[in-house]
């Protein structure tokens, strides 16, 4: 037998192997903006920067995606640098002022010598800035929720996402008595008002109760999932991007399921939700198949009684999503172990049962903090992170009796996030943050009759933060514009000086031909500046 030829050894020899491919675990270094930060540009461009170059076939919508809260999915274009270790998304849309956007990263990116990032993924969230603010809100609408006098409808919450996106943020509220969720558009003329809802009305479980946002199937549009109290279950609604979602897809859970969040658990880029079961003592995780479908549950025993209101976050910055939980007595950070598994970490006595939690950095050290809101003992209460998901003994503050409900949000525009408790027995406060994650008591708001739910949300693009109220006993929303009202935009006012002309026309011609989404002088929205636009300008002219 003829030995090899001596180029043949040496290629042998030098030719890398799978296990030389497979040597070390891809990994990020840092992310552009940094996770936990409050004061992100609304119009910024989104890099992660690994610790070697990355195969740019790797990377697309389903590995690499980030979803705003109010914008909702934020898609566009790719680029990498020139060494190849960071990839930068530059979104087509803005995300909306003063909101939390989480980035998750699939455990398919992989590196250009075939290694890839953990089986676990990874997973950051910042938070958008907000325009400064002077708080003097007033009453800019008030709408009801029913369909007709006398209907029943109870109006638990909801969320504010772009659901027809259109660039203005519309609401999608739960109704416990109905058991549906219905969908209020923006005018989209820059008042800030919402339409009457849209019918049919989206039908889900039995007495729906609190609801979270994603976009569960990756096709770039809001899609909205429920906790069902009494149906002991969770429905899925796959939004068209038109304000219209889908048929619910409604899977079990455990007995009186009271709060719900999403967050990918197995890497694979789909965000899942994980729900809290009151009655049955604990945590229910779908898992995503991919498409917006999800496996039958599973459950895992959070070690303490009553859970109740649940969210997702990193909270000792590995870049895995970590569940805060609270029950009947306490509240715990579970974190995530990369395995798909969650180890208890930081437990702390909370004042009553913990009827809503809420997460975001309080006192500007870089750690997620928690916010909790105690119906039964009448306070609230702010738990610090220590980093590693330990938290400090809670700090009460007086709210109303039975709060329901915790919301953030930097109202004022200071770049710290302030706290609007809602409760069933009384009116909403709003406490003023520090900057150091001390509040102090600010306003009250008084509710026709049960304060359930604030949305803080920038509903007329003027960059700072209003206010959604959702009263559900009154049957009724109420729109607070932070600020004063605004008058309706003029589209062909190009300029805001509230006037068409010479100038409007000079601005679309310097625009004429092909723009991008959010070109202003793309007054019916084709892409295109040209005759139909200049149309549209003319039939406003004020000269």
């Amino acid at each position: 037998m003829r030995s090899p030829a001596p180029l043949l050894v040496f290629l042998l020899a030098v030719m890398p192997t799978a296990s030389t491919f497979a040597e070390g675990t891809l990994s990020v270094v840092e992310t552009t903006p940094t996770r936990a930060i409050l004061d992100a540009p609304t119009n910024g461009n989104i890099s992660v920067t690994f610790d070697r170059a990355i195969d740019p076939e790797s990377i697309d919508t389903r590995s690499f995606h980030a979803f705003s809260r109010g914008a909702g999915s934020l898609r566009g274009v790719f680029s990498f640098s020139e060494d190849g270790r960071t990839v930068t998304l530059d979104p087509i849309r803005e995300a909306s002022p003063g909101e939390p956007v989480t980035v998750t990263l699939a455990n398919t990116i992989r590196g250009t010598d075939r290694t890839t990032l953990r089986s676990a993924g990874h997973q950051f969230r910042f938070w958008t800035a907000a325009a400064a603010a002077e708080m003097d809100f007033f009453i800019l609408q008030e709408i009801t929720t029913s369909a007709f006098p006398g209907e029943d409808v109870i109006p638990y919450g909801g969320s504010a996402t772009d659901l027809d996106e259109d660039g203005w943020i519309d609401l999608s509220i739960v109704n416990e008595a109905t058991d549906d969720v219905r969908v209020f558009l923006n005018t989209g003329d820059g008042t800030g008002r919402i339409q009457s809802f849209l019918t049919p009305t989206n039908p889900v479980g039995s007495v729906p109760s609190p609801s979270e946002p994603a976009d569960f199937d990756l096709d770039g549009h809001a899609d909205l999932c429920t906790a069902n109290i009494t149906g002991d279950n969770v429905s899925i609604l796959i939004g068209g991007g038109d304000g219209s979602y889908g048929d619910a897809q409604t899977l079990g859970t455990g007995n009186a399921p009271r709060g719900i969040t999403t967050l990918d658990l197995d890497g694979d880029g789909y965000l899942d939700i994980a729900s809290t079961n009151y009655s049955s003592s604990n945590v229910t995780l779908l898992r995503n198949q991919g498409n917006g479908t999800f496996d039958p549950p599973t459950t895992i025993q959070p070690g303490i009684s009553g859970e109740w209101s649940i969210q997702a976050d990193d909270m000792n910055g590995d870049g895995l999503f970590d569940l805060v939980v609270g029950g009947a007595s306490q509240i715990r950070v579970l974190l995530a172990d990369g395995n798909g598994n969650f180890i208890a970490a930081g437990t702390r006595s909370v004042a009553g049962r913990c009827w809503q939690l809420n997460l975001a950095d309080l006192d500007g050290d870089g750690d997620v903090d928690v916010t909790t809101v105690n119906s039964f003992a009448n306070a609230g209460q702010v738990f610090r992170n220590d980093g590693s998901g330990g938290l400090a003994n809670g700090v009460t503050y007086s709210t109303d009796p039975f709060p329901l409900a915790s919301d953030l949000g930097d109202l004022d525009g200071d770049g710290d996030v302030d706290w609007i408790t809602s409760s069933y027995s009384g009116d909403w406060f709003l406490f003023v943050n520090d900057g150091e994650g001390n509040f102090e008591f600010h306003e009250s708001f008084p509710s026709p009759i049960a304060a359930s739910c604030s949305l803080p949300v920038d509903m007329d693009k003027d960059g700072d933060l209003d206010l959604i109220f959702v009263d559900e006993l009154d049957d009724s929303m109420i729109v607070m514009s932070n600020g004063g009202n605004n008058t309706p935009v003029i589209p062909g006012d190009l300029n805001g000086d509230g006037l068409v002309n010479g100038a409007d026309l000079g601005l679309m011609l310097v625009a004429w031909g092909p723009c991008g989404r959010d070109c202003i002088a793309d007054l019916d929205g084709n892409g295109v500046v040209n005759g139909a636009d200049l149309g549209l300008l003319l039939v406003d002219w004020t000269g």
